[in-house]
């Protein structure tokens, strides 16, 4: 795995750029993913979806890291 491969928050950022970290890795446009993450979130009664966002946050690391 390249470098550039990795997992990595983004600096497309709107909160903490996971969403957009996981659609650049994915190669979707940061939008798109963002408005499917909320719809699954809401759907999911939307706990779930704030606590994964955060788990993501302290977990994956920075765009300089």
């Amino acid at each position: 795995m390249e470098a550039s491969d990795k997992l990595r928050r983004s600096d497309d950022r709107i909160i903490a750029g996971v969403c957009g970290g996981i659609a650049e890795r994915l190669g979707w446009p940061p939008n798109r993913l963002r408005l499917v993450y909320v719809i699954v979130s809401i759907l999911s009664a939307a706990f779930p979806g704030i606590l994964v966002y955060v788990v993501l946050w302290f977990v994956m690391p920075g765009p300089d890291d």
